[in-house]
């Protein structure tokens, strides 16, 4: 397939979304709209393309960055002005797809078809409808009784024949280059609204000898996003078909319509997720996993046969055959070995933990090396910080840490070491040894009776 140009417009105020943010930056599923649209032209075969800027130009430029190029409409007078001000980054030769910055469920697929036919059937434009039942606010494809089209109408400029037709114009469109450049020369803005509107030039090119026709998409893929509403609807859209195709793939999805998961988001086979949980970023989980329910998963790498119940991670790394949670949290930059086990109400934060260590509950690790098989009691902290600072903790292989200890970094525990419940450690402890930190218990015989006498108590 021979490669297109394709022109995005990007410009517009978006007023319904009520948004100090350009409409086209509201994202759907992670990523801005706007990024779903390139993505899909780039996949279809686009040579290169060419984003309209204009309310928050800067912000769109900073979103997408250097992988497309920018033209800059500084008065937003319609769709035919936005192409009039792109026409010098647009090829003299060859044949440019226009597409909407706020469609973000246009697939990469129908546009190659939309590309296809345009080809096949020699069009000097095509235009990319749909079928509605109710097609109110949508401007209608005419045809004439050979189903040729002769013009697209308004639906505010529709008489009650015109308004009976069910095809709809999406507003995005594909043009041969020669006959775009010359039918912008004869589009003006003599209109109730002062514009210049892209759909004119349909009569125009028909009218210069051109041939137009129009290829039919799927209703959900040209929805526009105008209002939170519709963001809503397009946000539901993605997802459902995010999961859908990881559930192709050999994962159980328990209740899709409440799973959240990223298009990024790499998932094996035979893993199940329940519902509730939330999946992010560049993540990637192995197979034979169960995750969730309610859980929160961002930018990390999980092995095989984990299991991760009421937990989030984030920006970490969980090996092989790990149990997680519930209500656990592992914090960036943390990496988790193979066989470990992290119980209910505990806390990692940039920290190793090795492989077939325990941390049953209510414990917080941060800023340390936790060596293979160690036990950590209940409620025992790495006090890591000094007010100012953070220090580190190493922890050796088959240490047995009891509840309620304290162990203050810097510090050192050597292999094969125990540290006796209630302690607080400051000093390194030697390989085998058992470290006791805390004051010899003392009882005082009848001291709450004579406490009484005083009215102490």
């Amino acid at each position: 397939m021979d490669n297109f140009y394709t022109l995005i417009l990007a410009a517009g105020l978006g007023k319904r979304m009520k948004s100090k943010h350009p409409k086209v930056l509201h994202k759907v599923c992670e990523r801005p709209m706007v990024e779903w649209v390139v993505r899909s032209a780039k996949e279809a075969g686009a040579k290169d393309v060419v984003v309209v800027l204009g309310h928050g130009a800067e912000e769109v430029k900073s979103a997408l960055g250097d992988s497309v190029k920018y033209a800059y409409q500084e008065k937003q007078l319609g769709t035919g002005h936005a192409v009039m001000v792109s026409k010098d980054l647009l090829p003299d030769t060859g044949n440019i797809m226009i597409l909407t910055g706020d469609t973000p469920l246009i697939m990469s697929e129908t546009l190659k078809k939309f590309y296809n036919f345009h080809l096949k059937e020699q069009n000097s434009i095509t235009v990319l409808s749909s079928f509605f039942d109710v097609p109110d606010g949508y401007g209608r494809i005419v045809r004439d009784v050979n189903g040729n089209v002769l013009k697209i109408v308004e639906d505010k400029d529709a008489d009650d024949a015109i308004k009976g037709i069910h095809e709809i114009n999406s507003g995005m469109y594909i043009f041969n280059s020669d006959y775009l450049k010359k039918s912008l020369q004869y589009i003006n803005n003599n209109n109730a609204q002062g514009e210049y509107y892209l759909t004119d030039a349909v009569e125009i090119v028909i009218r210069l000898g051109g041939k137009v026709g129009a290829y039919s998409a799927p209703n959900e893929e040209i929805m526009g996003v105008n209002t939170r509403v519709q963001l809503q609807e397009a946000e539901k859209a993605m997802r459902r078909r995010i999961n859908k195709r990881l559930m192709l793939d050999g994962v159980t999805i328990i209740d899709p319509d409440n799973t959240y998961i990223g298009p990024d988001v790499v998932i094996g086979m035979d893993t199940i997720i329940y519902p509730g949980t939330r999946i992010e970023g560049k993540t990637s989980i192995g197979e034979d996993c169960e995750i969730g329910p309610n859980s929160y998963i961002i930018n990390s790498e999980i092995g095989n046969g984990c299991r991760i119940i009421f937990s989030m991670i984030t920006e970490s790394k969980l090996y092989n055959n790990i149990k997680l949670g519930p209500f656990a949290q592992i914090r960036p930059e943390s990496v988790i070995h193979n066989n470990a086990k992290l119980g209910n109400f505990i806390e990692i934060k940039k920290s190793v933990i090795g492989e077939g260590a325990k941390v049953p509950h209510l414990t917080y690790i941060g800023d340390a090396e936790v060596g293979k098989r160690v036990n950590m009691g209940c409620g025992s902290i790495v006090v890591n910080y000094d007010g100012k600072k953070k220090h580190k903790t190493i922890i050796g292989d088959d240490v047995f840490v009891g509840c309620n200890v304290n162990l203050v970094s810097p510090v050192k525990i050597n292999n094969n070491a125990f540290i006796a419940a209630g302690s607080t450690i400051t000093d390194e402890v030697p390989d085998g040894a058992l470290a006791i930190a805390r004051c010899r218990q003392t009882n005082k015989e009848g001291w709450v009776e004579e406490r009484r006498k005083k009215g102490g108590l």
